[in-house]
C-alpha cells in the first residue's frame, strides 16, 4: 500500500487597500461638497481649490459669529463594502491644527463617526483606527459603541476647534486598509 503525503501550502491574504478617493488621479470632483455653519446661521466660510499638484485643498475661515464654529468637506458614495478593512490612510499636507475625520455608514444616519487628528504642517499620512472612531451628533458624543459597520457611505471632513481661525488642509487620498 502507497501512502501519499498531502502537502498544504497556507498563503496569507494579502487585503489590498481600498480607494476612496485620489483627488490628483481624476479631474471629476462633483461628489465633494462644502458644508459650513451657515446651515445652522454661523458665518463660516469655506471652499475646495485644486493645487497645481492636483492635490484637494481645503481652505477657509471658522467664524464663533452667531453660534457658528465648523467648515466641511464631504463626500457621498454608493455604499462600499469595509468589513475587511481596520483603517483609513489619509496622505494630507495640513497647517498645525486640529481636523476630525468623519464617516457614515449610511446617509441617513444621523451620527457621524469621528475621530481627531493634529496635522504637522507637513505631508503626513494619518492612520485612523476605524474602531476608534466614536459616534457624534451636532458635536455631542453619543453613548453608543464606537464605529463597527460593514459599509461607509460618507467621509468628510471637519474643522471647528472653538475659535476663530483660518485654516489649510490639502488632500492627495483617503484609502482603508
Amino acid at each position: 500500500m502507497i501512502q501519499q503525503q498531502l502537502t498544504v501550502i497556507l498563503i496569507p491574504l494579502i487585503m489590498s487597500s481600498l480607494l476612496i478617493f485620489n483627488f490628483n488621479s481624476t479631474n471629476d470632483w462633483s461628489g465633494w461638497e462644502v458644508e459650513n455653519d451657515v446651515v445652522m446661521g454661523g458665518n463660516s466660510s469655506s471652499k475646495l481649490e485644486r493645487s497645481t499638484e492636483g492635490n484637494a485643498v481645503f481652505k477657509g475661515y471658522v467664524s464663533l459669529e452667531n453660534n457658528g464654529g465648523f467648515a466641511s468637506l464631504q463626500y457621498h458614495f454608493a455604499s462600499k463594502n469595509i468589513r475587511n478593512y481596520k483603517k483609513a490612510h489619509i496622505l494630507l499636507k495640513g497647517d498645525g491644527k486640529n481636523y476630525q475625520f468623519r464617516i457614515k455608514a449610511n446617509l441617513k444616519d444621523r451620527a457621524s463617526y469621528v475621530y481627531t487628528f493634529k496635522t504637522t504642517g507637513d505631508w503626513q499620512t494619518v492612520e485612523i483606527p476605524l474602531k476608534e472612531m466614536v459616534p457624534t451628533f451636532r458635536g455631542r458624543k453619543l453613548d453608543l459603541p464606537n464605529f463597527s459597520a460593514d459599509e461607509i457611505q460618507e467621509v468628510r471632513f471637519l474643522i471647528g476647534n472653538n475659535r476663530a481661525e483660518n485654516f489649510r488642509l490639502e488632500i492627495d487620498k483617503i484609502e482603508l486598509k
